[in-house]
């Protein structure tokens, strides 16, 4: 992956990750949202937890391997952050990239979570009291 296509800086994955959407799975958890550029960028994170720089490197190498097979689909102008989580850890490659795969599908068709929360905040649906109560007032007589 070339390099403008990576997020690296620290002060850029707590802005995604703070003010982006996110859609999880057993696999991964990814965090998205627009980007300023007109191609996608992508950061990659496995925790200490998981296991040592050998370890995470190569599972960082296969997530690497597996968005430079797919992401021809999915050039939309966004930043990714990509989490691994420990129940990918005893999955085979095949499984991953499916799994993978279905999580940028659900992304690209707007059905993550948040986003959706997001679109039913921002309607203008009447929530307070007072025009409620006023409803209630005209509807009794």
């Amino acid at each position: 992956m070339k390099k403008k296509y990576r997020i690296k800086q620290a002060k850029e994955f707590e802005e995604i990750i703070k003010n982006g959407n996110c859609i999880k799975n057993k696999f991964y958890v990814i965090h998205f949202k627009k980007s300023k550029f007109d191609y996608d960028r992508y950061g990659i994170s496995v925790s200490k937890k998981l296991g040592n720089s050998v370890f995470r490197n190569h599972y960082k190498r296969k997530i690497r391997e597996i968005i430079n097979n797919y992401k021809k689909n999915y050039i939309n102008g966004r930043d990714y952050i990509i989490i691994l989580r420990k129940g990918a850890i005893s999955q085979p490659h095949q499984s991953l990239e499916f799994e993978f795969n279905k999580m940028m599908k659900k992304i690209n068709e707007g059905k993550s979570k948040n986003e959706e929360k997001k679109i039913f905040k921002n309607n203008n649906y009447p929530t307070n009291n007072l025009y409620n109560n006023r409803l209630y007032k005209d509807s009794n007589g």
